[in-house]
């Protein structure tokens, strides 16, 4: 990772300032112990080096290492944008981020351990259920990991989804309620009274309707489990087919919804960034086949 120095940073130490950009104790003591850890214009230097202006710090952050118990799995995928330090994948339906219970060679992960090799260490910087698709942030290595769940954190991270609803919405709403487990299950959630369980934010914007669904622009500001598809049940309007929460249909073997965007500060830098993931072809024949192409064109 590579940083050039600015004025505002001209004259501190290398530890100063990558104290400043949010480098831990123990990423700073692993960056000193490797051979080519902190070089300063391409010479290995200390941490009480000093900067000047104009100058390229460069930190080896890369994992040397990676997991064995991610097996690699051939399968292309679509890759939004990447840097050296990140990228965003448009994960596809049927697809589980990282493994788990069940699934263990089936996942993005595994997917991205078959196309960046054995030694890569995926860092979801966030995940999306099993049938829902669309843009996941991923870091390269540990310090854009950390830049990245810190900004995520602060509510640095926007997220943009759309989704078809069973039923109608005609105007814009804000949720704000409590999310918890549902009957000490595992898995599915409910709404609750705000204190009662995690706080869960979701803004609801209706696009278009065809007088039974209506096609959906939801922005959260929190990150609760299904806490969309909760959200929407809760309206009486379930994501279609969802069988979850309500919303089981015919017309799509999953539920309705699409992470379509995604904006972010670079780790590097900190200038903002903006991601659009394409809607998956069974979204995009959904809509245009109960909104119109008219429709799918402003969600493309």
């Amino acid at each position: 990772m590579q940083f050039v120095i600015e004025a505002g940073d001209s004259g501190k130490t290398v530890r100063d300032f990558l104290r400043k950009q949010g480098i831990s104790a123990a990423l700073l003591a692993k960056l000193k112990r490797h051979e080519q850890g902190i070089l300063l214009d391409g010479t290995r230097v200390t941490v009480r080096a000093v900067l000047q202006a104009g100058s390229v710090l460069t930190l080896a952050a890369e994992d040397e290492q990676g997991t064995e118990k991610i097996l690699p799995l051939e399968r292309e995928l679509e890759v939004v944008l990447e840097t050296p330090d990140f990228l965003v994948v448009n994960k596809p339906p049927y697809m589980p981020t990282h493994p788990s219970h069940g699934h263990y060679d089936d996942t993005l992960a595994n997917a991205l351990v078959w196309r960046y090799g054995s030694t890569f260490r995926p860092r979801f910087t966030n995940r999306l259920d099993r049938n829902t698709s669309g843009t996941v942030l991923v870091a390269k290595h540990h310090f854009a990991a950390a830049k990245l769940s810190g900004a995520m954190v602060a509510g640095d991270i926007k997220k943009t989804y759309y989704a078809v609803a069973k039923g109608i919405i005609d105007r814009e709403t804000v949720l704000k309620t409590g999310i918890r487990r549902q009957h000490e299950s595992v898995i599915t959630r409910e709404v609750c009274a705000e204190g009662e369980g995690d706080l869960a934010v979701t803004h609801v914007e209706p696009l278009a309707t065809n007088g039974t669904l209506t096609l959906l622009r939801l922005i959260p500001e929190t990150g609760r489990t299904h806490q969309l598809r909760v959200h929407m049940a809760y309206l009486g309007a379930p994501l279609l087919g969802d069988d979850f929460y309500g919303g089981a249909d015919a017309r799509i073997s999953r539920h309705a919804l699409h992470a379509a965007g995604m904006r972010f500060p670079d780790p590097a830098s900190g200038e903002p960034i903006a991601v659009h993931a394409p809607l998956a072809p069974d979204m995009a024949a959904l809509i245009e086949l109960e909104f119109g192409s008219e429709v799918l064109a402003l969600v493309c």
